[in-house]
């Protein structure tokens, strides 16, 4: 499909919270495909092959953080960058970061900070497939705290 910015799977167990999502992206040129769990989720992703996945925290089944650690574990979906779009406490960014999470935005969002980070996410280097990447190393901030910025102290990305 011409134009297309890269393609998002939006896994939440709100159907209003995944259209809203869906809605902005298309908009924006994302193709997107969505998932009602982290279970559905795991079941679509290697036919989906997202560019980026954006996941929920606290949904039925397998939730966000267990579905971002067997996602990081799968040397077939370890590179996808992933976001936690909830909102969430600051054990579930800890346990997140843990977890290989690349971003964070706190619901409510702003449509445009969904977008930004979701396309910065789209056009970053894809993740070192042995593991996570050390930021320090490669000279970027951490990962963005849950308002999208990245976290005090750390240094902001060149990229725009």
């Amino acid at each position: 499909m011409s134009g297309v910015s890269g393609r998002v799977l939006v896994v939440d167990d709100n159907r209003v919270i995944r259209q809203l999502i869906r809605v902005n992206l298309e908009l924006e040129g994302f193709e997107v495909v969505t998932a009602a769990d982290g279970a559905e989720c795991l079941d679509v992703v290697h036919h989906v092959q997202p560019d980026v996945i954006t996941l929920d925290v606290v949904m039925p089944r397998l939730d966000g953080l267990r579905t971002a650690a067997l996602l990081r574990d799968d040397p077939r979906t370890r590179h996808i960058p992933l976001a936690i779009i909830s909102a969430c406490t600051q054990y579930e960014v800890d346990c997140g970061v843990a977890a290989g999470v690349d971003a964070f935005l706190a619901k409510p969002f702003e449509p445009a900070e969904l977008v930004r980070v979701v396309r910065q996410l789209t056009h970053r280097e894809p993740r070192d497939p042995r593991g996570p990447r050390d930021s320090r190393e490669s000279g970027e901030g951490g990962p963005p705290s849950l308002d999208g910025r990245h976290e005090a102290g750390q240094a902001e990305s060149a990229r725009g």
